[in-house]
């Protein structure tokens, strides 16, 4: 894959379209990016988040449909998901262990389960969404 163009220049979904898979396993997903020689990305989002909602119809969905490893967590939610090291947790409780507040939020994490880029944290002006983005996807590929 190339370093850039996962997010830049994808075309925009539909809202009610962009949804992203929620992980059972982030140990198994990250096994599944880190073949890819990705990182793998995690969405933080909020129900009801409308910078989420674009977040996801305009970038991430499409960069999901186009190959690159994403998964979404829920602040709030009690959905049960194995960490890292295999323990079962929720999707809250790992939000709040990540001492994360604000939605949406993106992490980018490398073997281990360590972060390997720059967390994305807000809503962006969409012009910069995509580059900004691109810019943590390398910082989190040279970091592999």
């Amino acid at each position: 894959m190339a370093s850039l163009g996962f997010a830049q220049g994808v075309c925009a979904q539909s809202i009610a379209s962009a949804v992203l898979p929620t992980p059972q396993s982030l140990q198994a997903e990250l096994d599944r990016a880190l073949q890819q020689k990705q990182p793998l990305i995690v969405m933080v989002s909020l129900e009801g988040c409308p910078f989420c909602r674009v977040a996801r119809s305009s970038h991430l969905v499409p960069m999901q449909k186009a190959g690159a490893p994403i998964v979404q967590l829920d602040m709030r939610s009690a959905q049960v998901v194995l960490d890292f090291q295999g323990r079962s947790t929720t999707h809250d409780q790992l939000i709040k262990q990540w001492h994360i507040s604000i939605a949406p939020t993106l992490l980018f994490f490398g073997p281990g389960g360590k972060e390997v880029a720059e967390r994305m944290e807000g809503g962006y002006l969409p012009d910069f969404y995509g580059p900004y983005l691109d810019e943590r996807l390398i910082k989190g590929r040279q970091a592999l």
